[in-house]
C-alpha cells in the first residue's frame, strides 16, 4: 500500500511539470509573432512615409514671350593674304599692310579695345607639276602628250601668310568708312558682317516676364476648368532663342579701286524666352 501511493505522487508531479512548460513555449511564441507584426507595420509605415507626397500630385505648363531690341554693336573681320619666297619677307609685308588696316581703322573711330587678332597662319607652298610624254608612237596603253604625276615631285613656290582681325564697330555712322579705309589700307578680304548687342540682357529679361505671365495666364485657365486647387511653385526652368541678322557670312575680295558704299540695313533682334513652371496640386 505503501508503494503505490509513492507512484501516484510521482505522476502527478510530472505531469504538472510538462503543463507548466507547454504554457511558457506557447507565450514566448505569441510575443514573438506580436514583435514580427509590429516591425512589419512599421516598416510598411516608414515606407508610405517616405514616399514623395507631390510626385502624384503636380502640374505642369510651359509659356514663351518676345522681346525686340535694336542692335547697337557690329562685328567685321579684314584680311591680308600675301606671298613671298621668303618667309620673312612674307612676313614682314603682311604685317607692314595689317599694321596700316589696323591704322586705318583706328583713325575711323575704332577703340584699340574693339580691334583683335583672331588668324594668323604662314605655311609654306608647293606644286606639283604633272609630267607630260614626249611626242612620240602612240602606244596602246598612252595616249600622246597625256598628263601623269608618274616621276613628278614638288616644287616649291614660297611662303604665304593670312592675317585676320576682328573689328567690333559701337558707332553704326562710321561703318562705311571702316570699310572703305580698310580696303584702301590694304585689306584684301572683308568677311563675316554682323549686327549683335552688347548687353542683351535687359531684352531677356523681358521676354522671361512676358514669359512667366504667358504661362501662369494658362495655369488659371486649366484650373478654371479642371476645378483643381493649385498649390505652391516647386520647380521652374527656362530656355533662349533669337538669331543674329548676318551679312556677308563669307569673306569677300576687296579691290583698293573706290567702289560705291553699300547700304547696310541694320534691322532688329528677337529674343526668345520659354519657361516651365511646375505647382503642387492640393
Amino acid at each position: 500500500m505503501e508503494n503505490k501511493f509513492e507512484t501516484n505522487i510521482g505522476t502527478e508531479l510530472n505531469t504538472n511539470h510538462v503543463l507548466d512548460f507547454s504554457d511558457r513555449l506557447y507565450n514566448v511564441a505569441m510575443a514573438f509573432i506580436a514583435v514580427l507584426a509590429i516591425a512589419a507595420v512599421g516598416g510598411l509605415a516608414w515606407g508610405f512615409s517616405a514616399l514623395p507626397k507631390n510626385m502624384p500630385h503636380e502640374i505642369t505648363v510651359s509659356g514663351e514671350g518676345k522681346a525686340y531690341l535694336k542692335p547697337d554693336v557690329a562685328m567685321v573681320s579684314f584680311g591680308v593674304s600675301t606671298q613671298e619666297m621668303k618667309s620673312q619677307d612674307a612676313v614682314n609685308k603682311n604685317n607692314e599692310k595689317m599694321n596700316a588696316v589696323i591704322a586705318a581703322v583706328k583713325a575711323a573711330g575704332v577703340e584699340e579695345k574693339d580691334i583683335q587678332t583672331t588668324y594668323y597662319n604662314l605655311t609654306p607652298l608647293y606644286d606639283y607639276p604633272p609630267v607630260i610624254y614626249p611626242m612620240g608612237p602612240v602606244r596602246s596603253d598612252m595616249a600622246v602628250g597625256a598628263p601623269s604625276y608618274e616621276g613628278g615631285g614638288r616644287v616649291f613656290r614660297g611662303y604665304a601668310l593670312e592675317q585676320q582681325v576682328s573689328v567690333k564697330i559701337r558707332n553704326f555712322d562710321i561703318i562705311n568708312t571702316v570699310l572703305d579705309k580698310a580696303t584702301a589700307a590694304g585689306a584684301n578680304t572683308v568677311g563675316q558682317l554682323n549686327f549683335t548687342v552688347d548687353n542683351p540682357e535687359k531684352a531677356r529679361s523681358e521676354a522671361r516676364a512676358a514669359a512667366i505671365k504667358n504661362a501662369k495666364e494658362k495655369l488659371d485657365m486649366l484650373a478654371k476648368d479642371s476645378g483643381l486647387r493649385v498649390g505652391k511653385l516647386v520647380n521652374i526652368s527656362e530656355g533662349y532663342g533669337g538669331g543674329y541678322p548676318m551679312y556677308a557670312a563669307s569673306p569677300i575680295a576687296m579691290e583698293k579701286s573706290d567702289t560705291i558704299a553699300p547700304d547696310i540695313q541694320v534691322g532688329q533682334q528677337e529674343i526668345n524666352v520659354s519657361v516651365t513652371l511646375t505647382y503642387q496640386v492640393r
